[in-house]
């Protein structure tokens, strides 16, 4: 059984909603919403926004959001904004294309088009643990009165600007557990 010919959105036409096809799919207008389909193919003039789900596709024209395709290929003319999941993936000289792409065992599956799970970051509770690690702490009498470490709050109070800022007095340790926390003055008390 041969390939039936490409349903055709033309370049007057508007498609708002969701298109569903076994066969191929040709866009020449605008589409706001989602295709599933073996093959789609974004025409030149064409205005897609959503999310493509295809064995194949082909962009020429103007496509925002996701592309999750075994097979994607972007011609010179095409302007891809967003994601793609790929097998495999062709890049024409002059082709735009501003987002993320990642090659994809399965990029049809629906666990495929679900952003990984990124680990939470926990401050620690007891910084006062994490410096003392480094150390013994020499005190000196030109130094700040002493400050007694509290929970480490979103917004660290501002503090004189030094005159190197590439160096630190005595007696002061950071400590960063992933981001940058703020400076923690430890003490003997």
């Amino acid at each position: 059984m041969g390939r039936a010919a490409p349903s055709i959105i033309s370049n007057d036409l508007v498609v708002i909603g969701t298109l569903t096809s076994t066969g191929d799919i040709q866009i020449d207008g605008r589409v706001d919403g989602d295709i599933r389909s073996a093959s789609v193919t974004i025409g030149e003039k064409a205005n897609f926004e959503g999310e493509i789900i295809a064995e194949e596709c082909t962009i020429r024209g103007r496509v925002q959001g996701i592309v999750r395709a075994r097979k994607v290929q972007l011609s010179s003319t095409c302007h891809m904004e967003g994601t793609i999941l790929h097998e495999a993936l062709a890049v024409e000289v002059g082709a735009f294309f501003e987002g993320t792409c990642r090659h994809c065992a399965d990029p049809l599956s629906e666990a495929a088009g679900k952003p990984e799970p990124r680990p939470t970051f926990e401050p620690k509770r007891d910084l006062g643990i994490a410096a003392s690690n480094a150390g013994p702490v020499q005190h000196h009498a030109h130094h700040e009165p002493e400050r007694h470490p509290h929970p480490v709050r979103p917004a660290p109070q501002p503090a004189p600007a030094p005159s190197n800022v590439f160096t630190r007095p005595a007696g002061v340790r950071t400590t960063s557990t992933g981001s940058l926390l703020g400076a923690i003055k430890s003490g003997g008390n």
